[in-house]
């Protein structure tokens, strides 16, 4: 997958396929996470890491809450832009503003809160200050 930043803002290109939609043909509402998902995943390896290299040192990102906003129904074989952007980054935790575009159509928005966990007590972890700093350096 190719990234491209643009304002602080990171793109992953999805092709929806036939196993991402409902019997309709249109694109079941939880795959919308998993293409936010991927982008949040690619985004972390643009800079550098990956969740193997987080998991060797003990920790863990995972989703804590999502606010989701369903706004137009992609279907089968449509090309989808995927956004990143970090909104806020607190010592456990990092809120992204996602949105999933065909074209210039917003078709779902999401603001999801992923916290950093110690993957052996499954509690809130500090997020490393070289993570940290990767991510504040992204955001501005």
């Amino acid at each position: 997958m190719r990234i491209c930043s643009a304002m602080s803002e990171f793109f992953v290109p999805v092709r929806v396929y036939l196993e991402d939609t409902d019997a309709g043909g249109i694109v079941y509402y939880v795959n919308y996470l998993k293409f936010m998902e991927r982008a949040r995943t690619e985004l972390l390896r643009q800079m550098g890491s990956e969740f193997g290299e987080l998991y060797r040192q003990g920790l863990q990102f995972v989703v804590h809450s999502v606010d989701a906003q369903y706004r137009k129904p992609a279907q089968a074989d449509d090309e989808l832009q995927v956004s990143a952007r970090v909104e806020k980054i607190a010592r456990t935790y990092i809120l992204f503003h996602q949105q999933v575009r065909k074209g210039d159509d917003l078709m779902c928005e999401a603001r999801i809160k992923v916290a950093c966990i110690s993957a052996t007590k499954l509690k809130p972890a500090p997020i490393p200050s070289e993570l940290q700093q990767q991510f504040a350096d992204v955001s501005a």
